[in-house]
């Protein structure tokens, strides 16, 4: 995935190595962040509420539904 493009979304969780603050198979919001992106890691925000970079192969993209997106968006914000 190093090197991929991603959009401002959303992922999945697929591995959580040495973060325990991430829980596999859930699915986070991604803030975008190009360098981030460029050095293989993700700005995502994680269980905490707060954004933090992991690496990117810990993630799969997830296509998330206009209405559930808007909810999911929300929540994450403080």
């Amino acid at each position: 995935m190093k090197g991929d493009k991603i959009a401002p979304g959303f992922v999945v969780c697929v591995a959580n190595e040495g973060a325990e603050d991430l829980e596999i198979r859930k699915v986070y919001q991604v803030i975008p962040d190009r360098a981030a992106t460029r050095d293989g890691f993700l700005r995502v925000l994680d269980e905490s509420g707060e954004d933090y970079l992991y690496p990117s192969t810990y993630f799969v993209s997830v296509r998330v539904p206009p209405a559930a997106r808007e909810l999911m968006a929300i929540s994450g914000r403080r």
